[in-house]
């Protein structure tokens, strides 16, 4: 993620200088401590956090544990996890909906910080989850802001309550309150009330904020920052607590490259969550926020589990299914891979995902050179095939190469690059089916990144190698339950492109972390599936 790309590296590079050594010393560990210390302060995290932050991590380090641990640095490594985690609130905090809806959800914050883009991804998210959510705009004082609400509910395919022009006309309070009435006769089950916000904390905002609330009794009350905003994040935080009263956080602009203070300080300092976090300008790009896994993706441990997840939602099941089927019996077409990258391209931004996946600060340049236009460049060379080239890829010689280049304006050389990926992924898959985990070579078949940088310019690709199997238990029970667990079938990630690229990025032994391994994969899998 851009937002914490620099703390990450710091990070990172920080914590691996302690893999060389195998005792750690007091020094090594106050070291360590001091540039995180520096790392933290260069991220515009709040004084306060960082050294509560660093004085935990040092005394933990610093236990008996650690020392007689077999692998010290690892030790480390994951207590500065665990201190992330709890700084950034420690467990999910979902939304709270009323036993007798309508659900009030007011949203409150400073003018620029997002409010009114981020009510419709909520609405747009509530309304996929079969909620009836109503937009109201009681933001009457920004100008065209009730016609941006409109604007957006109308992107989401939500209703929105808007009785009064705005720009200065109406009473905001008034519009909210009706609203609750509107819709409990009406029977939507979600209120979300956009206010107004100001270009700084004063008593006017906080005053007409304060008086919503009391009109509406609102379930949740949202307070929406710019995570773009740094240290005044605090300052900020502790005005609308004190003034308003919040009880949770959404984080807008993640996708930003600020420094990240904001996301490391709010939460801890006002002792609220961060519920949600807004990571891109398309209403589908908001994200519930989960502590541990941004955790995870700041240490550069990928978020396996928030990858899977967009992958479900963006695959179906069935075509799967289907195209899992297809590898595993070698009849995997390229009419399937062009159905696959759709799907790929359907799913979002898939820079973000492939940063999700674990070890790809290395890669970073790649990534950001990434061009998603390749997809459709892709997708383009396929469609300039006949349906028989593409059953059959075999036939495909020199001439109608070169034919098919003339056809979607490309070059032999791209015709040629996509075959040799289309193979790579087909024998890569071919394994993933039959319940193999194969090391990705650099990037795999992901068109436009090449064959990855740095660590992945030295990955060889090589075929998978069968294994003779485990040995069985001589216990008559267990030997039974290992011989069903071989002949269950290994989920796959989407049966896909897509799952392909989500393959694993650490060795298959390694219990590192960020190198998952393929039993944690297989476990990952088995609970997603449930």
């Amino acid at each position: 993620m851009a937002m914490f790309g620099n703390l990450s590296e710091r990070l990172t590079a920080t914590l691996a200088n302690l893999r060389t050594k195998g005792k750690l010393s007091a020094s090594d560990v106050d070291g360590t401590v001091r540039e995180i210390r520096r790392a933290l302060l260069e991220a515009d995290v709040a004084l306060p956090v960082v050294k509560e932050f660093t004085a935990q991590v040092r005394e933990r380090a610093l236990s008996d544990d650690v020392n007689r641990a077999l692998n010290p640095a690892q030790q480390v490594v994951q207590i500065v996890n665990d201190e992330l985690i709890a700084i950034l609130g420690g467990e999910v905090r979902r939304l709270s909906f009323a036993k007798q809806p309508p659900t009030v959800i007011m949203l409150a914050g400073l003018q620029g910080t997002g409010k009114t883009t981020f009510a419709g991804k909520l609405a747009k998210r509530l309304l996929g989850e079969k909620h009836a959510p109503l937009l109201v705009a009681a933001d009457l004082q920004r100008p065209n802001a009730v016609q941006q609400l409109q604007v957006v509910g109308e992107q989401a395919g939500v209703h929105v309550h808007a009785p009064e022009p705005g720009n200065g006309v109406g009473d905001p309070v008034r519009v909210a309150k009706d609203a609750v009435k509107f819709a409990r006769e009406k029977l939507y089950d979600v209120v979300i009330i956009d206010t107004a916000g100001r270009l700084g904390v004063d008593a006017d905002l906080m005053k007409q904020a304060s008086n919503i609330r009391k009109a509406t009794n609102p379930d949740e009350v949202l307070f929406v920052i710019d995570a773009m905003i740094g240290q005044d994040a605090v300052a900020t935080a502790n005005a609308f607590q004190e003034g308003v009263g919040f009880t949770g956080v959404v984080l807008s602009k993640l996708d930003s490259d600020a420094r990240g203070g904001a996301a490391l300080s709010v939460a801890k300092v006002t002792g609220q969550p961060i519920m949600f976090a807004s990571t891109g300008e398309r209403l589908d790009d908001l994200e519930v926020f989960h502590p541990d896994r941004m955790a995870s993706r700041i240490l550069d441990m990928g978020d396996i589990l928030s990858l899977i997840e967009q992958a479900q939602q963006a695959f179906d099941e069935d075509e799967a299914r289907k195209v899992a089927d297809k590898f595993a019996s070698e009849q995997f077409t390229l009419d399937d891979f062009l159905q696959q990258l759709q799907q790929m391209r359907k799913a979002g931004n898939f820079k973000k995902m492939i940063g999700m996946l674990p070890n790809m600060g290395h890669m970073k340049s790649e990534i950001e050179n990434f061009d998603e236009r390749e997809l459709v460049r892709t997708e383009a060379i396929i469609q300039s095939m006949t349906p028989a080239e593409r059953q059959n890829p075999k036939l495909l010689n020199g001439s109608r190469r070169a034919r098919i280049a003339r056809g979607c304006g490309r070059t032999v050389q791209d015709v040629n690059e996509l075959m040799k990926r289309f193979d790579q992924m087909a024998k890569m898959m071919k394994t993933v089916a039959r319940g193999g985990m194969p090391q990705m070579p650099g990037m795999g078949p992901i068109p436009g990144m090449g064959g990855g940088g740095g660590r992945a310019k030295q990955l060889k690709a090589g075929k998978a190698k069968k294994g003779k199997g485990k040995a069985r238990s001589g216990n008559p029970a267990k030997a039974a339950q290992q011989a069903q667990e071989e002949q269950r079938p290994t989920p796959s990630l989407g049966g896909s492109v897509f799952g392909a690229a989500a393959g694993p990025g650490g060795d298959e032994t390694s219990g590192a972390p960020g190198q998952p391994s393929a039993e944690e994969l297989a476990e990952l899998q088995k609970y997603l599936q449930r």
